[in-house]
């Protein structure tokens, strides 16, 4: 991220002595504003629900199991007492183990989202490079990835022609 940081004067230092034009968009808004967008994040949302729902039912009923060892626990032998608490801990290692393959790096969560946001983002890409190769930019950022932008000036941004490549509206009506 550093050196991102001290290549940015270099490249608007470049971009300027040699007259490329650059501009920039923010593909958030853009997507927010996309309908397929929307609906595939409203999916996304309500598989999450579910994936939490289950895994709280899951802690749940290991909370049930350890209240119940609780009640028994004076009644219990020691070997008694150590097999309970295995199967207690063993459920918990599958309720661990759940979470992580549901929410975990490259869990179902994850994919889930990549594969349905996928198609509205190529859209999003194609729009930009289009309006990119209309208005002779050299360079297009994105506003809202991890480029931190101190200041802007609107006159370079083009998310609003990106919106109207995609049919979402004309750039003079937009509003933000």
């Amino acid at each position: 991220m550093k050196k991102l940081l001290l290549l940015l004067p270099i490249i608007f230092l470049t971009c300027h002595a040699f007259g490329q034009k650059f501009g920039y968009v923010d593909t958030e808004y853009i997507l927010n504003q996309m309908p397929e967008y929307k609906e595939a994040q409203g999916e996304i949302d309500q598989l999450a629900q579910s994936w939490q729902g289950e895994i709280r039912e899951m802690y749940r009923t290991i909370e049930g199991l350890y209240d119940e060892y609780k009640a028994q626990e004076v009644l219990l032998t020691n070997e008694m007492k150590q097999e309970k608490l295995a199967a207690i801990k063993d459920k918990e290692e599958e309720a661990k183990a759940y979470n992580n393959k549901v929410f975990g790096a490259e869990g179902l969560y994850f994919l889930k989202k990549k594969e349905l946001i996928k198609p509205s983002m190529e859209k999003v890409y194609e729009a930009v490079e289009k309006v990119a190769k209309d208005k002779k930019l050299q360079i297009v950022f994105d506003k809202a990835g991890d480029l931190v932008m101190i200041y802007t000036n609107p006159v370079h941004d083009y998310t609003d022609y990106v919106l109207e490549e995609l049919g979402l509206g004309d750039p003079n009506d937009v509003i933000k």
